[in-house]
């Protein structure tokens, strides 16, 4: 169904569908506070504990581009409905759990929801008037954000002084919470790819490059850079990755369209998206360490795990505050002036790091600018995406763009975590990362930065804005053509 219904309400939709963005950011920040305390928690060592963390990076990995292409099949309230069970039900297993296993089966279930984010948001481009598109967008696509940065001192404050089960029953109560506003809310729309079959060879084979590929770069550093472990594990994600394109190319009803990606407006969109996340996630792992580092360093600034998430959560905010204006801007001026000024705001946050790391209040300033830039960037990368591709190809292509976004973090981290771990002092018998190993990562992330700035700059203007509904039907009969020639 192309267009908003008469009487659908805009205002409660894209309220439900950021409150589940926020909800779902909530979801994969909530054992931060818990990082030192899960091997006794759990009983086990830290490297098995690290699995609580990963297992949710490879689960949203694999499930995200799968429940954006069945919201193109299904319907996308359907798989809004889908998305939030795996949060109750990981939530609650997580809560239950006493040993390592059972806490990592949980957090793989939370992953599976993540999907819930783009889905909504290119549901809103079925449902929205234009006039309100791009400021919707906007915010619910900065709602990954805004829950990042609320959801650490919400987490810290509970597990200090809280059982820290309690923080995955109130990740239940919000997951049920959410999935009755969208039950009752959200309106329902026709699948824009209605009637295609399901690509499960695609699937499969996305989903081993993927998890070869994000294992490799979030475990090499523990395995091993040259091991034949972490060595295996990339040629893996090379090969998969080269049937999968062979395989997507040829068949009918692909999981994700290669035609449509490597466009050039949704391929360097897709680039500078992977550049983003980088950006976002290099301060996000750096500013926190320095907050909690003890002040005997000289450079750290001696907070509490409580305190550090407060001092960040202005950030989150100012990711809530700035996206009304990103989707005014974008509107305005085209969401990608939008992105290239975001990916500016990033970098200028990175150099003001330079000078205001000493202290606690500068690094909020820090936080506050950086945030700001993802805030923008956020909003305009999926208007660009959803403004390049076919009606039943938005949530999937969405999904995909998504899924670029977090391979960017996940970069981050390796890079970062490599960084800091050869750049380090000695204290106390202690061996820390260093001023300039924090220094030289920040200067990364502003690098990485302007590089997204240029790459948003080579964006293509769109032909159209929205495309015409037998665009839909062309492009899959080119589709078929293609697949019975081959």
């Amino acid at each position: 169904m192309d267009g908003p219904q008469p009487t659908t309400r805009t205002g409660a939709v894209v309220a439900t569908l950021a409150f589940a963005g926020t909800v779902a950011a909530i979801m994969q920040t909530l054992v931060t506070p818990l990082i030192s305390e899960l091997p006794t928690i759990l009983g086990t060592s830290s490297s098995n504990a690290a699995w609580v963390i990963t297992a949710t990076l490879l689960s949203a990995a694999v499930f995200v581009p799968v429940s954006g292409r069945l919201g193109d099949l299904y319907g996308k309230k359907r798989m809004l409905l889908v998305s939030a069970a795996p949060l109750v039900i990981g939530s609650v297993v997580c809560a239950l759990a006493s040993s390592v296993v059972p806490m990592i089966v949980g957090r793989g279930l939370q992953g599976m929801g993540m999907g819930m984010v783009p889905i909504g948001i290119s549901l809103l481009r079925d449902v929205l008037p234009a006039e309100k598109l791009s400021g919707s967008i906007a915010l619910v696509s900065a709602s990954m954000g805004i829950g990042g940065g609320l959801g650490l001192p919400i987490a810290a404050g509970v597990a200090e002084y809280a059982s820290w089960r309690a923080l995955f029953w109130g990740a239940a109560v919000l997951a049920s919470v959410i999935a009755a506003l969208i039950w009752f809310l959200v309106p329902s729309t026709e699948p824009g790819a209605a009637g295609q079959r399901f690509d499960f060879v695609g699937a499969v084979g996305l989903g081993a490059g993927l998890v070869s590929l994000l294992l490799a770069v979030s475990k090499g550093a523990d395995w091993g850079w040259a091991s034949g472990t972490t060595l295996g594990l990339f040629a893996t994600a090379v090969l998969s990755f080269g049937a999968w394109g062979f395989w997507e190319l040829r068949v009918t009803d692909p999981l994700v369209d290669l035609r449509t990606t490597r466009k050039p407006r949704v391929l360097t969109t897709n680039l500078a998206s992977v550049l983003v996340g980088f950006g976002m996630y290099a301060s996000m792992l750096i500013v926190p360490q320095l907050l909690v580092l003890p002040k005997a360093t000289g450079y750290g600034l001696g907070q509490s795990m409580l305190a550090m998430g407060l001092w960040m959560a202005p950030g989150g905010l100012m990711m809530m505050f700035v996206s009304p204006f990103g989707g005014k801007i974008s509107t305005a001026r085209g969401p990608k002036f939008t992105l290239i000024l975001g990916t500016l705001v990033i970098a200028a946050g990175y150099g003001l790091s330079m000078v205001l790391m000493g202290s606690a209040a500068g690094l909020l300033v820090v936080s506050m600018v950086c945030n700001s830039g993802v805030g923008l960037a956020y909003g305009a990368m999926p208007a660009l995406i959803l403004s390049s591709v076919p009606q039943s190809e938005s949530a999937s292509a969405n999904s995909f763009n998504t899924l670029m976004r977090s391979l960017g973090t996940s970069f981050a981290a390796a890079v970062i975590g490599v960084v800091l771990s050869q750049m380090t002092t000695t204290m106390g018998g202690y061996t820390l990362a260093s001023e300039n190993g924090f220094r030289v990562g920040l200067l990364i992330g502003c690098g990485v930065a302007l590089v997204a700035a240029a790459a948003a700059a080579f964006i293509p203007a769109a032909a159209v804005d929205r495309p015409a509904p037998e665009a839909d039907a062309v492009g899959h009969e080119a589709r078929a053509e293609a697949s019975a020639s081959a």
